[in-house]
């Protein structure tokens, strides 16, 4: 882990007169570490690294994914670098926070997870309010701070009560839960994950995000959609290997609540006028089949989530990415005036296409794998639940494809930039999408964590 850590904090001590050296200088960095973060691959058992760090095939597979999200961000935050607006700062905010995620990802004890969970908050608030858009931004890191810190305090008291029973907190085998009460039992369970729930989030915890999308910058957005909601399914997957019957109880209310959100969260798409928060709400819909196929409990339900949070992560984040670029040469996020990209970008266009068949579960991405291993399990477990995965299935498909022909076609509007950050987006767009096609061809690398 110090092949990581060492060389990005070094980052935070290099002199702010050199801006954009800095920049190619981090992004160097930061593919550079994903080349030995790589060799974990090799390695299917657990890999201690401290008494208080280990990497598994999960917390690898994460990892990479925050050092490849976060020197696309940098990519994509490229024009912030030319205005007075500290752009060191800023920088250092990225940097701090990809530290904290690495860090996350990596621990070994439930209580140092819950403190580097709760510091990666820090950041990302500090992201929304200094370099949002909109004088909503206060109220959007507002309700990013309330909606996730109540949640979070529950758990707290959960792994205090874990620890006075256990002895230890590591995360690395399966634990024998408390010996309490039925009743108490279920409400500390119901405590452990309930931050988990909301970090993700889950249907009617929800309300938070897409303000959180619309008013950050975005590498927010980015960072939002690829790193810290995979935080939250990160730990939910944690806590159910280590006590793998705990979800029973509550199987049926939190499956029937995730996935008839997702079914709500694709028709709020459908009538969605604002394009970042039609990427936040398909978010959210994502997120639903995800909780559902981790509360299973089954091998293919585990594995399909983690390849959901990969392919999710990449999806979104280059999604958001494509459509700041839109508002930067359009100065509007309105679907109703975003009109006849095809005409006056037609190169972007065609990341669009390929982006929004992703974002549908088209093949030969890894998100159509997700999605088989998820769908799998979640039949398997209750046959019922054809009722929602239907609707979940075609309204997928049906607001991406919205999404595409409403800002594709039509009249364009005669605000447009046409020379705007062209080679740039279409970069980022391909870094997004080529590691959705790679891993199709050797899918193992990231299923059998399990």
């Amino acid at each position: 882990m110090l092949t990581l850590i060492i060389p990005m904090i070094s980052l935070l001590l290099l002199p702010p007169m050199f801006t954009h050296s800095t920049l190619s200088i981090t992004i160097s960095l930061m593919l550079m570490t994903f080349i030995p973060t790589t060799l974990l691959y090799t390695q299917q058992t657990i890999a201690m690294s401290s008494n208080i760090m280990f990497t598994d095939l999960m917390s690898t597979t994460l990892i990479i994914l925050t050092l490849w999200i976060s020197a696309l961000m940098l990519i994509a935050s490229t024009p912030l670098f030319s205005t007075p607006a500290s752009p060191q700062h800023f920088m250092t905010l990225v940097i701090t926070l990809a530290l904290a995620l690495i860090a996350a990802f990596s621990a070994s004890n439930l209580m140092m997870f819950y403190i580097l969970f709760e510091a990666s908050l820090i950041p990302t608030l500090l992201l929304i309010i200094g370099w949002g858009y909109q004088p909503e931004r206060l109220q959007a890191g507002t309700y990013l701070i309330l909606y996730t810190v109540t949640a979070s305090l529950p758990l707290l008291l959960g792994l205090m009560i874990t620890n006075n029973h256990t002895g230890q907190l590591l995360m690395i085998s399966q634990m024998s839960p408390p010996s309490l009460p039925t009743t108490t039992l279920t409400l500390w369970w119901l405590a452990m994950i309930a931050a988990f729930l909301v970090k993700m989030p889950m249907f009617l915890t929800h309300l938070w995000l897409p303000k959180a999308h619309v008013e950050a910058p975005v590498a927010g957005s980015m960072i939002l959609a690829g790193l810290l909601l995979k935080l939250g399914a990160y730990g939910l997957l944690r806590l159910s290997f280590l006590f793998p019957k705990m979800n029973i109880p509550f199987l049926p209310l939190i499956m029937s609540i995730s996935l008839w959100g997702a079914v709500l969260c694709s028709l709020i798409c459908l009538r969605q006028p604002d394009l970042k928060s039609l990427i936040a709400y398909s978010s959210v819909g994502h997120m639903g089949l995800l909780t559902a196929g981790v509360m299973t409990g089954t091998q293919w339900g585990l594995q399909g989530a983690l390849t959901m949070m990969i392919a999710h992560g990449l999806c979104s984040s280059a999604l958001f990415a494509i459509a700041n670029n839109t508002y930067e040469s359009t100065s509007s996020r309105s679907l109703f005036l975003t009109k006849g990209l095809l005409n006056v970008f037609p190169a972007i266009s065609l990341w669009w296409f390929l982006l929004i068949s992703t974002n549908m579960a088209a093949p030969p991405s890894i998100n159509l794998l997700s999605e088989i291993l998820l769908l799998t399990s979640i039949i398997s477990s209750s046959q019922i639940t054809l009722m929602a995965l239907g609707p979940i299935s075609f309204l997928a498909a049906a607001y991406s494809l919205h999404l595409f022909t409403a800002t594709q076609h039509g009249q364009p509007s005669t605000m447009f930039n046409p020379l705007l950050n062209y080679p740039r987006t279409i970069m980022i767009s391909a870094l997004h999408f080529i590691p959705l096609l790679l891993i199709i061809m050797k899918p193992d690398t990231i299923v059998s964590w399990v």
